[in-house]
């Protein structure tokens, strides 16, 4: 019999910064309160929330080492769905015996599930909610409750361990992946936009100023760069780098048209303001659109700190010669 999949279907996003620079019915409704508060924490630069998945794990074994790295190996608190608190070396073999992980892995490597040769799927999800430097780490943590329980409660078992060893605080967020009732928690790209959405709005009702937007309608053409792509193109080994210069990305000529979209979406809404006589917020956006970063592809951004490097690097040199 095939499990029942939980999906979540994809909303339009906060603001559709690009659908109010087009022409037709959405470039003519006006702004609604949400939008207008949303425009506001943007140009204010509010931190935006970070959710993402972070491993996962397939084996009961996987499982545990998984949880004994976020927990420091007994060292930190877990909090599980039902408001206790493990803590110790044995506290991760407690949740999975709680759980009955050893029945969801069976399941998983059943021959009956799936295609075969198919992999076995994971049995525990980890998402890490986190927040710039500088959030306040029990409000954060308070938000992370909040969301887990709106998102889980009475569907998924999950348990939570807050990180505040770093330089920004965050939560991980561990989340079995068989629901109570047989559903399977498949996450896509929309359920984790839904889920930043709603981690936002959990930290400003604990009072930390958050954002939920795309990275396009901020200006920003792509996400940081792994590590690994970074220190290969400092050892000139990175496949992104030819010699003599750059190789040419066809992605460019993509990311300016989807800048230029976002431009126009931005001066319509800046138009729309001035109309409703909000000229101070009309204001703030054009100043936010003059702060924008120029468009860049991965190897122009690899470049770019390579050169950087190079030019702290010579200038260290030229300090040590004196």
């Amino acid at each position: 019999m095939p499990k029942r999949l939980i999906r979540v279907l994809g909303k339009p996003p906060l603001l559709d910064i690009v659908s109010h620079g087009r022409r037709g019915p959405a470039s003519n409704a006006p702004l609604t309160p949400t939008e207008i508060a949303c425009i506001a924490r943007m140009v204010a630069r509010a931190p935006e929330v970070l959710v993402k998945v972070s491993g996962g794990a397939k084996s009961l074994r996987g499982a545990l080492a998984h949880v004994r790295y976020i927990d420091r190996h007994g060292q930190l608190d877990i909090e599980t769905d039902q408001s206790d608190q493990l803590k110790g070396e044995d506290s991760g073999n407690q949740l999975l015996a709680d759980w009955e992980l050893d029945a969801a892995v069976a399941e998983a490597r059943s021959p009956y599930r799936g295609s075969p040769g198919r992999k076995p799927s994971k049995i525990v999800h980890n998402v890490v909610l986190s927040m710039p430097h500088g959030t306040p780490s029990q409000k954060l943590w308070a938000a992370s409750r909040d969301f887990a329980r709106e998102e889980f409660a009475l569907k998924h078992r999950y348990a939570m361990v807050l990180h505040t060893d770093q330089d920004h605080p965050h939560v991980h967020l561990v989340i079995k992946a068989m629901s109570e009732e047989g559903r399977r928690l498949n996450i896509r790209n929309a359920t984790l936009r839904e889920w930043r959405r709603e981690f936002a709005r959990h930290l400003r009702a604990h009072g930390v100023a958050a954002n939920a937007t795309e990275r396009a309608v901020r200006g920003q053409s792509r996400g940081s760069l792994r590590d690994g792509i970074y220190r290969a193109a400092q050892r000139r080994e990175s496949t992104h780098l030819q010699r003599g210069g750059l190789e040419p990305e066809q992605g460019k000529v993509k990311l300016l048209e989807t800048r230029e979209q976002v431009l126009r979406g931005w001066h319509a809404i800046a138009e729309k303001l001035l109309m409703d006589g909000d000229g101070r917020l009309a204001e703030q956006v054009w100043k936010f659109l003059g702060g924008m970063p120029p468009v860049e592809t991965d190897n122009e951004r690899i470049a770019r700190g390579l050169q950087r490097r190079a030019t702290r690097e010579e200038q260290r040199t030229r300090e040590l010669s004196r």
